[in-house]
């Protein structure tokens, strides 16, 4: 099985005891079929025990990988060194516009508590009990969200999003396409609770619809439609409210 060996040029800082961010190169043997992840792996295992990344299912499922490779948002999972060019290195980063909690690892904290402010769950019109059933969906009605079901939380939408870094009060398009996706849920009766986030400057009106966000999603979400898709809404609202009242519902 053939091996190249590839430089990889990681970006190292520990705030508890560094002043500032320091790349550190290593080279790695890297067998043709391995990702990025593998390669950190072999690093962490063989080189550096001292590296910290975050990371779980290798399959592109948990989203816990998500870094800044060669400057763009990837989960290092479904970066393969293959598509890398031959003889340049490859710059390891952890994902912009989050502080970093060591190396590679990013603090979570603003991401999280934005997709609890949304309320990213199922809200029933009343409480079902046991005996009630199951919910039923038609095939029709699953297809309105199931496109914003597949997001995996991965924030790399986050380090794409010009807005996010100009306006860090900005809900984001992971939370947003969240919130879209429970409001498009038949089963659902809570979008009056999530519109006055989702109505609010900080909300869907923050966006200014780069597209950023949807060309580097790993599961084809496309947030940024979400988001539009949710103005539409918000805008037919505000119609209904003050200008055609006795039209609302």
């Amino acid at each position: 099985m053939s091996q190249r060996q590839i430089t990889f040029e990681i970006l190292r800082y520990d705030p508890e005891t560094e002043s500032e961010p320091r790349f550190q190169a290593y080279c790695v043997p890297c067998e043709e079929e391995w990702v990025v992840l593998d390669a950190l792996n072999y690093i962490k295992d063989n080189l550096d025990g001292t590296l910290s990344y975050r990371w779980s299912c290798h399959m592109a499922v948990c989203g816990s990988c998500g870094m800044m490779i060669n400057g763009e948002p990837m989960l290092s999972c479904k970066a393969f060194v293959r598509d890398f060019p031959n003889g340049g290195s490859i710059r390891v980063e952890p994902l912009t516009h989050f502080p970093i909690e060591r190396d590679l690892v990013v603090v979570m904290d603003d991401f999280m508590d934005k997709l609890q402010a949304v309320k990213p769950y199922v809200i029933p019109k009343k409480k079902r009990t046991v005996e009630d059933g199951t919910y039923k969906q038609t095939p029709k009605q699953l297809h309105q969200y199931q496109q914003y079901s597949m997001c995996i939380n991965c924030m790399l939408c986050y380090a794409a999003c010009p807005q996010y870094a100009l306006a860090p009060d900005f809900i984001g398009p992971a939370a947003l396409a969240l919130t879209h996706r429970y409001n498009l849920d038949s089963r659902d009766h809570g979008r009056p609770q999530r519109q006055e986030v989702v109505a609010a400057h900080e909300g869907v009106w923050e966006c200014s619809f780069v597209g950023a966000c949807s060309e580097v999603c790993p599961k084809d979400v496309d947030p940024a439609g979400a988001i539009q898709q949710m103005k539409i809404a918000s805008t037919v609202d505000w119609y209904l409210e003050h200008l055609m009242p006795w039209r609302r519902k």
